[in-house]
């Protein structure tokens, strides 16, 4: 499953959400969104089975969109041995903008690193189902990053396990490097800072 760029502008623009179309024409004012598989009603697949994309204006004027495979969940290891007693940290669906800069990920390789607030669902009763309850949302700076699973060229992650303690983790090395190529060119133009976007793939009209 991919999305055209079609259907993420319908979707962000839908839920009232900034869509950012570079006005000033200078090219590469991207829209980073993740988009959260809703068939999986909660449970805890271990699975790359959501979506990051990426869409912005080249130089040309003309549009580019990307769409990587990933998890915006963690894996089950983090799910069952929680780094926080509150629980572990799930991704509340939101636009949060300037949420991400270009830093190191855990002081190891360049990654899209949380520098502002994000909420998350924090679930602690170990379970196999992301319990995402009103009453359990926490808000604050977390490490939720943007990074990569593998780091072997050519190669694709198939199971989270450790990769994600509620990061979003994009599963094939290569992908990543294409997404960091992109928001490289973009700070040069915009600065470092990124908005991120995160919806459901409910949200995308087929």
């Amino acid at each position: 499953m991919s999305y055209t760029l079609e259907q993420i502008q319908y979707a962000v623009r839908s839920k009232g959400y900034k869509w950012f179309n570079d006005s000033a024409e200078k090219g590469y004012d991207v829209n980073i969104v993740g988009i959260r598989n809703s068939s999986t009603k909660d449970r805890v697949t271990n699975a790359f089975d959501d979506h990051i994309s990426i869409s912005y204006k080249d130089f040309d004027g003309s549009w580019k969109s990307h769409c990587y495979a990933c998890t915006t969940d963690p894996g089950t290891h983090w799910v069952e041995n929680l780094l926080n007693p509150n629980g572990v940290a799930i991704l509340k669906p939101g636009q949060y903008r300037g949420s991400h800069k270009i830093g190191l990920h855990q002081g190891k390789y360049e990654a899209l690193r949380q520098k502002k607030p994000l909420k998350v669902y924090r679930d602690g009763d170990k379970d196999r189902e992301y319990d995402l309850l009103e009453e359990n949302v926490h808000e604050g700076i977390y490490g939720i990053n943007i990074h990569r699973a593998t780091a072997k060229p050519g190669r694709k992650s198939t199971r989270v396990d450790k990769w994600s303690a509620g990061c979003q983790v994009i599963a094939a090395s290569d992908d990543f490097a294409e997404l960091m190529g992109i928001v490289n060119q973009a700070k040069t133009i915009h600065g470092n800072s990124f908005s991120y976007t995160l919806i459901e793939s409910a949200d995308i009209k087929t």
